[in-house]
């Protein structure tokens, strides 16, 4: 007889996920370009929504995010009734993952893929089964060639996070066509918006009925602090996933002003303008210095350095000078620092400081 209660199968497996920096020692201006924040903030609209939604602290906000699904469907041209809401979008992945997974049952991720789709199987008793990425790339072959009789969700990225590469609707459209009929394929497109002519995935939600396409509103329209999210499958996958997600999981502030940010489209198309414009300049900085980069399709670039040592010597290179940036060792990338996209001023400023770093004048 066991003298303490003991956690599910899985539980103890999960290593615990460790966020961001966001403060220096000895630095009060701190530049943190960690987190893949939006440097512009967020929509003047979104923030009179919030100030409004304040006479309604003490009523309980409606249970169907109706609302909310309605301004994501106008914008984005979608059905409403086929998409759902969440605390971000890891609620949705998490649905998704209690809703099809489970003990005994397999959840297929990438070798650098984020680091919460392992965690969300274990969550469940699901074994998450790693396959290789091609310089740095989901392999739609490796994914293919792991599928068992157990495998029961696939997790990809794309765009890619910490990578910031992606695969074409080709690809995604091979993967999905590939996959047992019995199999979730999840797209999560938190940074969707930020590569040119890219639909997340909607094609491809619309013609399998075992695929669906995460959304977020903490990347393009600032709203990290508010915590939402959502998703886009077929309504029969929907009706379950409803089925795990509680009532009240959004609060009214959170669904107004998530709406007031989706419509807000001049605001977003601001920030996508500007943060293609320096990302490629961030970019082409670090290659000419001998940095190597990968193109990307994100808020964020991927900085390769020679070797571990560099990486970390560089890293802390940047906090003396008050910027904290991502090191992403525990994604099999010990070489390399993912750093935001931030505004004219934050790019050239870390670009100074790799430069004199590597003594480059």
């Amino acid at each position: 007889m066991t003298t303490k209660p003991q956690p599910q199968p899985g539980i103890m497996d999960i290593a615990l996920y460790v966020s961001g920096e966001s403060k220096v020692e000895g630095k009060t201006e701190v530049l943190k370009l960690s987190a893949n924040e939006n440097p512009y903030g967020f929509s003047d609209k979104a923030k009179e929504a919030y100030l409004r939604s304040a006479v309604n602290l003490h009523r309980y906000p409606n249970t169907d995010h109706a609302p909310l699904r309605e301004a994501i469907a106008e914008i984005h041209g979608l059905d409403a009734g086929r998409i759902i809401c969440g605390v971000g979008s890891d609620e949705v992945l998490q649905f998704i993952v209690h809703s099809y997974a489970g003990v005994g049952y397999e959840v297929i991720v990438t070798e650098h893929g984020f680091s919460m789709y392992p965690i969300l199987a274990r969550m469940v008793g699901a074994t998450p089964v790693e396959v290789k990425e091609k310089t740095r790339v989901v392999d739609v072959d490796s994914i293919l060639s792991a599928v068992t009789p157990k495998t029961r969700v696939v997790f990809i990225a794309n765009p890619a996070n910490p990578t910031g590469t992606m695969i074409g609707e080709d690809e995604l459209y091979r993967l999905a066509k590939g996959l047992p009929r019995n199999v979730i394929l999840v797209i999560d497109s938190a940074y969707a918006e930020f590569a040119d002519g890219y639909d997340g995935g909607k094609a491809i939600v619309d013609e399998f009925a075992n695929v669906v396409m995460t959304r977020t509103f903490s990347k393009l329209h600032g709203l990290g602090g508010m915590r939402i999210g959502w998703g886009y499958a077929q309504r029969e996958v929907v009706d379950v996933l409803n089925r795990v997600r509680q009532p009240f999981n959004l609060s009214e502030t959170q669904m107004t002003v998530a709406a007031a940010a989706v419509r807000d489209t001049d605001f977003a198309e601001r920030c996508v303008r500007e943060n293609a414009r320096w990302r490629d300049w961030l970019r082409n900085a670090l290659v000419q210095m001998g940095v190597g980069c990968d193109e990307s399709y994100a808020n964020f670039v991927l900085a390769r350095f020679s070797n571990p040592d560099e990486a970390a010597a560089c890293n802390a290179a940047l906090k003396a000078d008050g910027i904290i940036v991502r090191p992403v060792g525990s994604y099999k990338l010990p070489n390399c620092l993912r750093i935001t996209v931030g505004d004219e001023a934050a790019c050239r400023r870390v670009i100074h400081v790799i430069a004199t770093f590597k003594g480059i004048r």
